[in-house]
């Protein structure tokens, strides 16, 4: 069934999916990978961390991760 859309304004979209209208199979996918050290995602007012030596090892021996293509 046909749908009918009005006037729109979209101001800003962040990895998300709009329809509009009819649509049968909405599926977005992204996949991502973060590497960070001891205190990185410290968050709050007066944070204060005392990690000493700290060492992040990004070496990654497998090709992929996560396969995507085709990932219906």
């Amino acid at each position: 069934m046909p749908a009918i859309v009005g006037p729109i304004q979209i101001v800003e979209v962040g990895g998300g999916v709009i329809n509009f209208g009819d649509s049968f199979y909405l599926a977005p996918k992204s996949a991502s990978k973060t590497a960070a050290g001891s205190g990185t995602f410290n968050t709050g007012n007066f944070v204060n961390t005392n990690s000493g030596l700290s060492a992040t090892t990004t070496y990654d021996p497998d090709f992929q991760d996560q396969v995507l293509a085709g990932n219906a």
